[in-house]
């Protein structure tokens, strides 16, 4: 066994991912990388998934279900105060090993489904974006959907510092986030029409299920009690909306959901923080699809982690279209630039075929 890959890999999460954020999660992982024991019981982890995300995920589920051990009360998701972080790495290891059958077979279920619901606050102003360019009613195709909750974009409302409040200002669900940068998409703040929800995961998560729930409630870093409570509202949202949820390969099964779909809509193809998980053969089959749909109509295709962690728009139709640069993205939502506005004209000719080079291990 490689140690010291997976080493790296919690490293780079460590101070790449964590640092500024999870002040728990960020001294784990250090630690984790230097410990051969732990490393070996993450090894066991699924092919292409973000190992550290799942390994920690894998210990905060069982916490959450209830097992007894002195590591929960490290852990600020499940005590309101917890003890003194620099102690933790001891019970962390203990509870690792006791517990270590199980987590295996986590590791081996569940995959990293994060479905951060603040991500749609970037989404939001790229859909109405889309719709200002083919004033059509949009057709969502998510892959990598997980529960479907950032199918319902325009179910939510959004709050980016100032007073105003736009989306759905009558929501139980409000999304704040930073507009960084000297743009920010004030033209693009309405409600398009949606007239399909269509998400597509390996694995859909049952909001209903409780076992399922827990898993995505796992996933959420201990300290984000507000990304809890997003959740939480979001998923409310999901029980009660007509959302069409299929499980399979969306690489593989795009070219005929997109037949099942009138030429009155715009389709609009999107994932965030999934391609990072994709094989480099999958990555390049999707944009292959994509262009393939476009030669015969409009599509449009929002993405990261693909070429960069930069969030990119894509748009076909025939020998029309465009390929641009929405912005950087915070990976839990909590901030975005926009580069939109300051691009030229819409439409033009694109080229084909870029190679895809790999995005890193991304985020969840």
């Amino acid at each position: 066994m490689e140690y010291g890959k997976l080493a790296n890999k919690f490293n780079r999460f460590a101070t790449e991912e964590c640092r500024g954020s999870s002040e728990l999660y960020e001294y784990l992982s250090l630690q984790i990388a230097q410990d051969k024991e732990i490393l070996e019981l993450a090894s066991h982890s699924q092919p292409g998934q973000p190992v550290p995300n799942l390994l920690l995920g894998a210990v905060h589920y069982l916490l959450l279900r209830g097992k007894e051990h002195k590591l929960k009360y490290y852990y600020p998701s499940i005590v309101p105060k917890p003890q003194n972080m620099e102690e933790i790495y001891p019970y962390f290891k203990d509870f690792c090993m006791e517990n270590r059958g199980e987590i295996i077979s986590l590791l081996k279920k569940w995959l990293v489904q994060t479905n951060e619901v603040r991500r749609c606050s970037y989404l939001y102003p790229v859909f109405n974006y889309i719709y200002e360019t083919v004033k059509k009613p949009l057709a969502l195709i998510e892959i990598g959907t997980s529960a479907g909750l950032q199918l319902l974009w325009d179910k939510y409302s959004y709050s980016y510092g100032t007073d105003e409040v736009y989306g759905n200002t009558a929501s139980n669900v409000t999304i704040t986030s930073e507009v960084r940068g000297a743009n920010f998409p004030a033209a693009y703040m309405a409600n398009p029409p949606v007239a399909v929800r269509i998400g597509v995961d390996l694995n859909t998560i049952d909001l209903t299920n409780e076992d399922e729930y827990l898993w995505l409630q796992a996933l959420i870093w201990p300290e984000h009690e507000e990304r809890r409570e997003l959740l939480s509202s979001a998923a409310e949202y999901v029980k009660k909306s007509s959302v069409t949820l299929i499980e399979g390969d969306g690489t593989d099964l795009l070219m005929e959901l997109e037949k099942e779909i009138s030429e009155k809509y715009a389709i609009c193809v999107f994932h965030t923080h999934v391609a990072n998980q994709m094989p480099q053969e999958s990555k390049s089959k999707l944009l292959k699809n994509v262009e393939e749909i476009g030669e015969k109509r409009e599509i449009f295709h929002l993405y990261n982690n693909i070429f960069d962690g930069n969030l990119h728009l894509d748009f076909y139709s025939g020998a029309q279209g465009y390929r641009k640069k929405v912005g950087e993205t915070d990976g839990h939502g909590r901030w975005f630039t926009w580069e939109l506005d300051n691009l030229e004209n819409r439409r033009g000719t694109v080229s084909r075929n870029r190679n895809v080079q790999s995005a890193g291990d991304g985020l969840a």
